[in-house]
């Protein structure tokens, strides 16, 4: 019974630390905002400043796997390219090990756990605020205390279960010096970071076990596990990029490739590379009292090694990807360009892809609508036919598009997210409910000139032509006024007074357009049928205008929008 409660809370204790972790990264994340998506957001062509940026924003949200995941959600949303990409991944590979710098200073000398608990003290009035940068913080003040006290618990749990002991006792009956052994561990230290979905849980794991001086599993084997954390930690970022769009999958893949190409390099001239480190610690600097800080230059070593050999090689790297992943002939129709279903980065920063797909929602909607002026337009039946299918065709895409951005914004919705952000999450649903009626509108329209077609021998007068013609170049000027404010790259306006005057003006040509069609019927001057046609082409223009306008108003009404 004792091992069994020993072993539950050994699991219990990484839980701990895990969900610690998260806390934290998230907490830094809405605390940073804005500021962190520019960071990410701003890349530039230079390969070392990504490198860079890849370290600082790593080494600030602990987590390379979360640093991975955006990036690969950023060139999934086209804000960032592949060649850029490749630079981040880089840096979130060097900025991952301040991690473990981090434990091997403070976490297993030093009883962090005694102050985890004063710490939450503080952090609890923060937790309650009602300033959203305020409850941030203290979100970070708790996954930091939270973090520690998992290693603290992890390292109690361990020791009452004997890990010693027991790894002790399976690698005596090896040669834990085989270089056989050695890619054992590095297996190992793969398929537990696969599982675990965290690097950082089983670098800990591994410092603690290192910590405890277990015969047979010293310096050499450590760092083979580190190694393997490198391979493993790639899974998270390859998993989520599998629905994604071609360059999603490549960022994916340039960053398994990165980190298996360094522990193969590294395993050709491993063991001078270990003594190398050993020299550097122990006899340059004089830390000879830490043996973690060996492991710890070790893992930074490694990284720092792997971008020194690759950063130069960037282009060639894209290349063999590209050749990997071919680009697709053509995507489906309906298929969204920026997110996907299987497609989450952190739940702030899936905001920028949502909103640049409701972007693309509205140009997509602004497509369907030039498509019913052409259609008004065109006489033979064989063109009129053709192009009336492919309007019914984008209805039924505009259909998809919203479920699949809603039951995105629903996933994002269930992530830790600021006030800002759940209320901007509310105008998105807005937004694409109103962008569906908007196709809708337009596809009525379609059906209203098909009507008019196949139910009557008679063509609208030139006079309702005339009409026709000009409510309709009102609903494109407010169509385009509607993409313009929509596109989250322009700046926000101030007002929606152009919106609002399109919108005004379409309503009082409508009513003045309905009173002069009882007359002109009372004149002789159509058939009632004809009229009817009529006058539901106009009714739905206007109907048309009042769903643009729904969307203009929640895409302004939003108080925090992400502009990069």
């Amino acid at each position: 019974m004792d091992v069994f409660l020993n072993i539950m809370s050994l699991l219990g204790s990484l839980g701990l630390f895990l969900y610690g972790m998260k806390i934290m990264s998230e907490g830094l994340e809405k605390f940073a905002g804005d500021r962190l998506r520019n960071i990410l957001a701003a890349m530039t062509k230079n390969r070392f400043m990504g490198v860079l940026t890849g370290v600082l924003v790593t080494a600030l949200i602990q987590s390379s796997s979360a640093t991975t995941v955006m990036v690969v959600s950023f060139v999934n949303a086209g804000l960032m390219t592949l060649g850029q990409s490749i630079g981040v991944i880089m840096g979130a590979n060097i900025g991952t090990t301040v991690t473990a710098w981090i434990i091997s200073a403070i976490g297993f000398k030093v009883n962090i756990a005694a102050f985890a608990i004063p710490l939450l003290a503080v952090g609890m009035p923060l937790i309650f605020s009602g300033q959203s940068k305020r409850k941030s913080f203290g979100e970070f003040i708790f996954g930091f205390s939270f973090l520690f006290m998992g290693l603290n618990f992890l390292q109690t749990a361990a020791n009452d279960l004997n890990i010693g002991v027991i790894v002790a006792n399976m690698l005596s009956t090896i040669n834990s010096d085989s270089f056989l052994v050695i890619l054992l561990f590095v297996i190992v230290g793969a398929l537990v970071t696969m599982l675990v979905q965290a690097s950082a849980a089983t670098m800990a794991i591994t410092l603690m076990l290192f910590d405890m001086h277990i015969p047979g599993f010293g310096f050499e084997q450590a760092a083979a596990l580190a190694m393997g954390q490198n391979i493993g930690t790639t899974i998270t970022a390859f998993m989520a990029s599998m629905t994604a769009n071609t360059e999603a999958r490549r960022a994916a893949l340039a960053h398994m490739f990165f980190n298996v190409f360094g522990v193969v390099a590294v395993l050709i001239m491993f063991y001078p590379a270990c003594n190398a480190v050993s020299w550097f610690v122990t006899d340059f600097i004089g830390s000879a009292d830490n043996d973690m800080f060996k492991l710890s230059a070790f893992h930074t070593a490694f990284n720092i090694f792997n971008t020194l050999i690759l950063i130069g090689f960037v282009r060639q790297i894209e290349a063999l990807v590209c050749k990997a992943i071919p680009m697709k002939e053509e995507d489906e129709p309906h298929r969204l360009r920026f997110i996907s279903s299987g497609m989450l980065s952190t739940a702030e920063l899936s905001l920028l892809q949502a909103q640049k797909e409701i972007a693309n929602f509205a140009q997509r909607c602004q497509k369907m609508f030039g498509f019913v002026l052409q259609l008004r337009e065109m006489e033979k039946d064989e063109e009129f036919n053709k192009l009336y299918s492919r309007i019914e065709k984008y209805e039924r895409i505009t259909d998809d598009m919203e479920v699949e951005i809603a039951m995105y914004l629903q996933k994002v919705g269930e992530g830790r997210l600021s006030n800002e952000s759940k209320y901007q999450i509310q105008q998105m649903f807005k937004q694409v409910t109103e962008l569906e009626s908007v196709g809708d509108s337009c596809c009525n329209l379609a059906r209203t000139l098909n009507r008019r077609r196949q139910n009557s021998k008679d063509d609208f007068t030139q006079q309702q032509k005339e009409h026709m013609r000009f409510m309709l170049s009102m609903l494109e000027s407010s169509l385009d006024e509607m993409v313009r404010i929509v596109d989250y790259s322009n700046p926000k306006p101030d007002n929606i007074n152009v919106s609002l005057n399109w919108e005004n003006e379409i309503n009082n040509y409508r009513s003045q357009l309905k009173s002069q069609n009882l007359h002109d019927i009372n004149d002789g001057a159509y058939s009632y049928q004809l009229g009817v046609f009529y006058m539901d082409f106009i009714a739905e223009c206007e109907k048309l205008g009042d769903y643009v306008i729904n969307v203009v108003q929640a895409s302004v009404s939003s108080e925090s929008r992400l502009v990069l």
